[in-house]
């Protein structure tokens, strides 16, 4: 399929809150796409407008209001409205270039056992890469030969395209983590089942970061979710070494508050614990290295 028809195989889904400006230009941009795809709108308890002008200005869109911020788990609502067999996700701050869908699509079409494929990320206005495509681009994950790009042990969900009955399969995104490092959970779990998670070169997400963010709130939690991540499904011996670095990088007092919001999680933690196969887990053995050094993401 070239990328000036229609591609009716992906839909996608568009969480936000409280960006009305940014989500008017994302959709905008989206209508735009020569793939045309059917895009489902999760407004999380927006009080700026932003649903009145989705169904004004945007009346093509599928709109679920939410009478409260649903965190990650407003995508799961909207992967069960579409019926395409790939969503893409956006967040309101990103859009997708024309042609990536349908180059997502082609990979998952070929490759029936990959559940999750991430595009490269470009930094809007000033157009460059995003400094984590290098760690996607030189991901050390041992996944089969012959996937469409480096296999990866967890994605970015805000740049990345889904087959949606892998999604749907494991539960998709889990209440608790509500919003930030929520993937890494869902990833590990999809991975337990057998299926790849990769890179793709050839899908661009550009990204122009919103300046309506509670920074605070997001370090905190994602903190707390990569910790409750580790403690959920890492041996005992991965994960006290993974806990040991993320706790020799915090530096601020909403980091420490991720951490004492972690232990508070432990009871169900404990109650909820599954630790990974062994060849999920050497997925996530194989980035330690990388984690501990990167300066793409830091807890900082």
């Amino acid at each position: 399929m070239t990328t000036s028809e229609q591609d009716p195989r992906v839909g996608v889904v568009v969480i936000t809150h409280n960006r009305r400006t940014e989500l008017d230009r994302t959709l905008r941009l989206l209508r735009e796409l020569p793939e045309a795809p059917p895009v489902v709108v999760v407004d999380n308890g927006s009080s700026d407008g932003t649903a009145q002008a989705v169904r004004r200005d945007h009346p093509w869109v599928t709109l679920l209001e939410s009478r409260r911020n649903l965190g990650a788990v407003g995508r799961n609502l909207g992967v069960q409205l579409l019926d395409t067999p790939y969503v893409a996700f956006c967040d309101d701050d990103t859009w997708w270039d024309p042609g990536s869908l349908t180059a997502a699509a082609d990979a998952l079409d070929a490759h029936p056992d990959v559940a999750v494929l991430t595009a490269r990320i470009v930094v809007e206005p000033a157009g460059t890469e995003d400094p984590i495509v290098a760690e996607l681009r030189d991901s050390p994950v041992e996944g089969r030969p012959g996937l469409p790009g480096p296999a990866l042990g967890s994605f970015l969900a805000g740049a990345s395209v889904v087959r949606r009955t892998a999604f749907l399969g494991v539960g998709g995104f889990h209440p608790r983590l509500w919003l930030g490092g929520e993937e890494e959970l869902l990833a590990a779990d999809l991975a337990a089942v057998g299926w790849e998670l990769c890179y793709l070169s050839t899908a661009t997400v550009h990204h122009h970061a919103s300046t309506v963010r509670d920074t605070t709130k997001r370090l905190r939690d994602g903190v707390r979710n990569t910790l409750w991540f580790t403690w959920l499904r890492r041996p005992l011996p991965a994960a006290l070494r993974r806990t040991v670095v993320v706790l020799g990088q915090l530096r601020s007092r909403p980091a420490l508050e991720g951490v004492l919001a972690a232990l508070r999680g432990a009871p169900w933690v404990l109650t909820e614990r599954r630790v990974l196969p062994a060849h999920a887990e050497a997925r996530f053995r194989a980035l330690e290295r990388s984690q501990a050094e990167s300066t793409a993401r830091s807890y900082g």
